[in-house]
């Protein structure tokens, strides 16, 4: 319990570092067992306190502590008991991503670290309202199928069986957000062939290294 709380309080201010969230906003999370850590409502990420991560019990949901956990709680809680795989759940806003979707901007395969860290495809979600069932039935439909959901004028969502995996999902969706912002401004950016996502998938390089990131 208290190295998972350890690892979420040095995570959260990864994501505030990186930009993936401003002020008390996003939220993340992280399973052990029956129960699930979760960020409280209106702290900002990067000052969360070890002791501060609210404890739920997934099978009853009853909320262990004084804190009050996110109000994405139904969204987290609907991932993990969707796949039992999971064991981490980070929900960010970040602002280069949340802008070119929301404008109507595709992500598609352009790089081997986008196939290789978030796949050949990632769903684009139309805006709900956040903190509901709306928001979690439509996460939870998507990510039966994937490791990463964009939510148009919302943000990102991605999962990963280590809360390192999850953390370079959601790094990765960023960084990629800025190379087609670039490429766009430039020219006409170029993706990756069906042929050409095949070959990454297949290279043994990218098959040890997701290994590493899902049990880090």
């Amino acid at each position: 319990m208290e190295e998972i709380r350890k690892k979420l309080s040095e995570y959260g201010k990864k994501i505030v570092e990186k930009g993936l969230v401003a002020g008390p906003g996003g939220n993340i999370s992280a399973r052990e067992g029956d129960f699930v850590y979760l960020s409280p409502s209106g702290f900002f990420l990067d000052e969360i306190k070890e002791e501060e991560w609210v404890k739920v019990n997934l099978k009853t949901g009853e909320i262990i502590g004084n804190l009050r956990p996110t109000c994405e709680i139904s969204m987290h809680l609907g991932i993990y008991m969707e796949r039992e795989d999971i064991k981490a759940v980070f929900h960010t806003h970040p602002p280069i991503t949340v802008g070119l979707i929301s404008a109507g901007v595709k992500f598609k395969p352009f790089s081997p670290e986008f196939v290789a860290i978030l796949g050949k495809s990632i769903p684009i979600i139309e805006y709900v309202p956040p903190a509901g069932e709306e928001i979690r039935k439509a996460v939870v439909k998507e990510i039966k199928k994937g490791n990463v959901v964009l939510l148009k004028n919302h943000g990102v969502v991605a999962v990963g069986q280590s809360l390192k995996e999850a953390y370079t999902r959601s790094l990765i969706v960023e960084e990629s957000a800025k190379s087609i912002f670039v490429g766009i401004l430039s020219g006409k950016i170029r993706y990756f062939t069906k042929k050409e996502i095949k070959q990454i998938e297949n290279l043994e390089a990218e098959d040890y290294r997701k290994t590493l990131l899902k049990n880090q």
